[in-house]
């Protein structure tokens, strides 16, 4: 898949490991004998995102995030989003079929975490979904207020 090739290589090792071997996940990730993930990896931002993340405040709840320790609030997430589904993402069926409500994807162009391609291909697979790409956004989007608001107002009024 071509959004697959996107992701930096060290993640797509991550990925495949908590896809075709859970059991070995967490040695994968505590190992130090190969890159893990790119988490972290300052040139996985887009200039934007650098620009965001600069204006968040230091420290602040970075304890929180782990709270449960590293394999139960990080490694689990992981082990769930890139495991084995008993479905795929097209396969899933309209959950609004008599428009009582709707499904929307915010998508940058720019991240460099999540390929653009990959959401575009879902929404392409998927018409009922409502697709919605920023020519200049990163990863970190939403914390942008006109961005944030702008989504805001889109679930809102439609």
């Amino acid at each position: 898949m071509e959004a697959f090739k996107m992701l930096h290589r060290s993640d797509r090792w991550t990925f495949r490991v908590a896809h075709h071997a859970p059991w070995l996940f967490y040695w994968w990730m505590t190992q130090k004998w190969f890159p893990t993930l790119s988490f972290g990896n300052i040139e996985m931002l887009s200039a934007d995102d650098l620009e965001i993340i600069k204006s968040f405040p230091e420290g602040k709840n970075t304890a929180k995030i782990t709270q449960q320790g590293e394999h139960e609030s990080l490694y689990r997430d992981m082990m769930a989003g890139f495991g084995e589904w008993e479905f795929g993402p097209t396969e899933i069926t309209n959950p609004f079929p008599n428009k009582e409500g709707s499904v929307h994807i915010w998508q940058g162009y720019e991240d460099k975490i999540v390929p653009y391609t990959l959401n575009r291909y879902i929404a392409q697979k998927l018409p009922w979904v409502h697709y919605h790409e920023l020519s200049d956004g990163g990863h970190q989007f939403i914390f942008k207020k006109k961005q944030f608001e702008s989504i805001i107002r889109e679930l809102l009024l439609s």
